[in-house]
């Protein structure tokens, strides 16, 4: 995989690309609410009418009318299914034909100055088990709240003007109930279709008090819902739960073929090296002189024990006064260059071919400077953490190795892997399991 560096002070990083965002709609289970979008508003226009779904057996007037009104509300998702809403809505409702045929007036219309209330919005059903989103939800609402009018009363049904009795505003109770259904149109934004009986604790609605029963009136509205906060995060009202858990287990089988195929990989290279000769194996694996040079590369066989050697195993001249290490800019450049053109095949530590001009530089600068390098691995926490410490480690081994092998001295070059321990952003983004997984370089 590529590795990209970034400079901070002496210090590189090598970052791998996230192969974890399998989603863009993915939350990892059991996340808390600042993971989603939960406000949201909404904008909507309909039809008022005295006529419900539930009219009762006496009506104060048996013929209602349509008239229009228009509302809006903002909601708050506090689970899955169940939001808390505001709303507001104002309008006109009508009728004509009194059921008491002696009564004196033949037509109302009360003017809705204002009606807000507090309701719950239950989401009857948002789990969609064939895609990744919902994109139907069905919901019921229920809740009470104040809603202001006054009424206007016509001798004539055919009255359009100038009323022939008005009464004073009114102030009262009611409670809606109210059903529909959200369709998603695209991320953040839903149509919005419902209906919604206001129950009034009153029966001067109308102006007219007929029968023992409180007045109620419908609204048949059609609008918008719009999710507030970042376009990055899903609504979680439309979020499909179960589809976040089967692209966990997803990528936690992910991790565990990556893990195979490094074995593979591994077992692979460890049967390469048993069909090579006896001597061989012994010259790759051995080092006589115990100078920390394996006798494969040791130009200098047989130093005296406790001898400082290089990295061809050629004893070290005694330093007449130490020498402090400066790092320029241009000895930065180098190292850059050479963790710019770093790459490894995927899930090994086996650096390709092409990186190695880059790093023949950092070399040749480690050995003309005597500076030392510290290399250290560092993971996300995606797979096993046994998994990420090994390949972290392997990594950083396997630059040390072909620096050593260029001539560079191993006791200069510490190399440490730290899997998933230190994160520098949090692994419960995609962006921040990037920003974990890197090598640092640490020149001086």
């Amino acid at each position: 995989m590529l590795l990209t560096g970034v400079v901070i002070s002496s210090k590189l990083f090598a970052q791998t690309p996230d192969t974890t965002a399998m989603s863009k709609s993915y939350v990892q289970p059991f996340s808390g609410s600042d993971n989603f979008r939960t406000w949201s508003i909404g904008l909507n226009g309909g039809i008022l009418t005295p006529y419900t779904i539930l009219r009762g057996k006496e009506n104060d007037y048996r013929t209602p009318n349509e008239r229009w009104g228009y509302g809006g509300y903002i909601k708050k998702q506090i689970l899955h299914s169940l939001g808390l809403q505001a709303d507001f809505f104002r309008g006109h409702v009508q009728g004509t034909t009194p059921a008491d045929a002696t009564y004196a007036y033949n037509k109302f219309e009360t003017k809705i100055k204002y009606a807000v209330d507090i309701s719950a919005n239950i989401t009857i059903a948002n789990i969609n088990w064939l895609h990744n989103k919902s994109l139907l939800q069905p919901y019921v609402t229920v809740g009470g709240g104040s809603m202001a009018y006054s009424t206007s009363l016509y001798n004539s049904v055919s009255s359009s003007q100038n009323p022939n009795a008005r009464s004073n505003d009114y102030h009262q109770f009611y409670i809606p109930v109210g059903a529909g259904l959200k369709v998603g149109l695209a991320p953040g934004i839903n149509l919005d279709l419902g209906y919604q009986v206001n129950f009034v604790q009153s029966d001067n609605v109308d102006g007219y008090t007929y029968g023992n029963s409180n007045d109620k009136f419908a609204y048949a509205h059609a609008g918008l819902e719009f999710a507030l906060g970042k376009r990055s995060k899903p609504q979680l009202a439309r979020h499909n739960p179960v589809s976040s858990m089967r692209t966990e287990y997803l990528m936690s089988e992910r991790a565990l073929q990556m893990q195979l195929e490094q074995q593979k990989g591994q077992n692979d290279q460890l049967r390469n090296d048993l069909n090579t000769t006896n001597a061989n194996l012994a010259r790759l694996t051995t080092d006589s002189d115990g100078d920390g040079v394996l006798d494969i590369a040791d130009k200098c066989p047989n130093t005296p024990a406790g001898t400082k050697v290089d990295g061809s195993g050629c004893a070290l001249p005694t330093p007449v006064a130490p020498v402090r290490v400066y790092v320029t800019e241009e000895d930065r450049k180098v190292v850059k260059e050479a963790i710019r053109n770093l790459e490894f095949d995927l899930g090994k530590a086996t650096i390709r071919e092409h990186s190695f001009e880059s790093l023949d530089r950092v070399a040749e600068l480690l050995v003309n400077k005597n500076f030392s390098l510290k290399l250290a691995g560092h993971t996300d926490n995606t797979g096993s953490a046994e998994l990420n410490l090994r390949l972290s480690k392997d990594r950083a081994e396997s630059v040390k190795s072909y620096l050593v092998s260029k001539g560079a001295n191993p006791s200069r070059i510490e190399a440490t892997g730290y899997g998933q321990t230190q994160p520098i952003a949090s692994n419960k983004t995609a962006a921040g399991r990037q920003q974990n997984r890197r090598v640092e370089f640490t020149l001086f």
